[in-house]
């Protein structure tokens, strides 16, 4: 199984507003960096889609170090919040419908795909690739605004 190593950040200028995500790729060497907007959306919903867009360039099954400054995200995973909502029919402990289901759901089948190991880092902090990555997501929202 192929080693790829994967670096997601989100970023929102206004909580919804506009927001970017960003993504750093590493396998054998090679770097890939992928970014992308959107004009209405969420801190955690570009958070969810960074993860989204980079396992979605992966070709085949891999085994994948995911390295995010989202707990939200890295959670679901490590706190198996993910099997609960699944079991529950993507309804929180509290009974209301999980925010961000439609990604979720996206991110889950994905992590069934790929070996992932889930990894939180800090953010804004000396992690040159995390910083990276919020450099291209701000960068997607800097490049939008009118």
């Amino acid at each position: 199984m192929k080693k790829v190593v994967i670096y997601t950040d989100g970023a929102c200028s206004g909580n919804p507003g506009a927001g970017g995500w960003g993504a750093v790729l590493f396998y054998k060497g090679s770097k890939k960096e992928i970014s992308g907007f959107d004009p209405n959306t969420t801190n955690n919903q570009m958070e969810l889609t960074a993860a989204i867009k980079a396992l979605n360039c992966l070709k085949e099954p891999c085994e994948v170090e995911l390295y995010s400054d989202s707990a939200y995200l890295v959670n679901a995973f490590l706190e198996d919040w993910v099997t609960k909502w699944q079991l529950n029919g993507f309804k929180s402990s509290n009974k209301k419908p999980v925010q961000n289901a439609d990604l979720w759901q996206q991110i889950i089948e994905l992590n069934n795909i790929h070996k992932i190991k889930w990894i939180k880092v800090k953010g804004h902090a000396d992690n040159v690739y995390n910083n990276r990555c919020d450099e291209l997501a701000t960068g997607e929202i800097s490049k939008h605004k009118s």
